[in-house]
């Protein structure tokens, strides 16, 4: 059966009643790390993993919901949300930015399953937030925009989960086409389609088996050492607001103004904003090779300077390097500190290389890992 015959199944089993569907994919990005919430640059792109709801309204003010994934069962009403850690704490969120912006909703039914790893830096969450917004968007005629259902997911992440994530991930989820990237300008939300033409590559995600935690304080002391960078050139030169802002050459009056760590965090941003800007040029033009090389320089920069990474992240990522003729290039990709390690790999290569990879990450850590090649796919849609 498939993913979205079962979501549906449950639905009617459980309500009695025939649902809207609607898929919300889970996104990867293949450069610009923690360059989001700085406004620069990112390059995501929506994947065929995904959670499928089913939705209907129920005529209540309650919110009811099944988790197929969690076999979990959780209801709600509008005076009773509330900030947490779990599944239902985005949904309540989603349902807060609605009725923030004085938009009529009732009660629904929902139905929800999916196949994106938890923990691996594909964005479950953003998927969750986004997917679940499109339905009460469809089923409400609330006539928002993507754009809208974007800003509502990460407020419900800002607000209900405790994670100051910038809003890539819940507009890769939205915007994501089949095939493409996206190259998202995050100061003006706006976007530019790149066909992604690998050919005789394919992109291969391998799962650390480390799960991160974006609401830990580590995620939230790298935004706030940019933020303090900011603050310190802000106060010389008012038209500094972002690192988006801020060239290399300002780089060298920041360096007397801020600690060193800081300067280290926001000197990263600032390179990894250029990187990004690189990329996109080598993609439309299916360099694939210095693409790669790229990506390499995030994943050392995201552990040596953003330290953001992980005794797994930083050995899978060595031993791609040392085939240079399989993988064109990798990172850990996501907010950091484990999740999946993205690779550009030769078609022919990803099963010898998979076996390997296994075989030494066993030997070093007493763990497997998981493997998932993903296609780019269309991103939020009605079925």
């Amino acid at each position: 059966m498939s993913l979205e015959a079962e979501v549906r199944t449950h639905f009617i089993k459980r309500y009695n009643k025939e649902p809207l569907l609607v898929t919300a994919p889970g996104r990867i990005n293949l450069i610009g790390e923690h360059t989001d919430y700085n406004e620069g640059f990112v390059m995501p792109a929506a994947v065929d993993r995904e959670i499928i709801f089913a939705v209907a309204s129920n005529g209540t003010d309650q919110f009811n919901f099944y988790s197929i994934d969690f076999n979990e069962t959780f209801s709600f009403r509008p005076n009773e949300l509330k900030a947490g850690g779990q599944w239902y704490n985005y949904l309540m969120g989603v349902v807060n930015g609605f009725l923030q912006r004085g938009l009529q909703l009732s009660g629904v039914d929902c139905v929800f399953g999916g196949n994106i790893p938890t923990g691996a830096g594909m964005s479950s969450s953003a998927a969750l937030c986004s997917g679940f917004g499109f339905a009460l968007n469809e089923v409400f005629e609330s006539n928002l925009s993507r754009l809208d259902l974007a800003r509502i997911g990460q407020q419900a992440e800002h607000e209900f989960a405790g994670v100051r994530c910038g809003i890539m991930d819940q507009y890769a989820s939205l915007f994501g086409q089949k095939d493409s990237a996206l190259l998202l300008d995050c100061r003006s939300l706006t976007h530019e389609y790149v066909p992604v033409n690998f050919r005789a590559v394919q992109i291969l995600l391998i799962d650390t088996k480390v799960k991160h935690a974006l609401a830990s304080s580590a995620y939230n002391d790298r935004r706030a050492a940019c933020e303090e960078g900011v603050a310190a050139l802000h106060k010389r030169n008012p038209t500094i607001n972002s690192l988006r802002d801020v060239s290399i050459d300002i780089l060298g009056i920041l360096q007397q103004l801020v600690s060193a760590d800081v300067f280290t965090k926001c000197k990263f941003v600032v390179e990894e904003i250029d990187r990004t800007q690189q990329a996109a040029t080598y993609l439309k033009s299916n360099r694939v090779r210095e693409f790669g090389k790229l990506m390499f320089e995030t994943h050392w920069g995201l552990s040596h300077a953003y330290e953001v990474s992980c005794r797994e992240s930083d050995f899978l990522v060595t031993l791609a390097e040392e085939v240079p003729e399989e993988v064109f290039g990798a990172r850990q990709m996501g907010g950091g500190f484990g999740g999946c390690i993205i690779h550009l790999i030769r078609n022919e290569a990803v099963e010898k290389y998979s076996l390997k990879v296994r075989e030494k990450y066993v030997a070093t850590f007493k763990k497997e890992p998981d493997f998932y090649s993903v296609a780019l796919n269309e991103g939020v849609h009605l079925n």
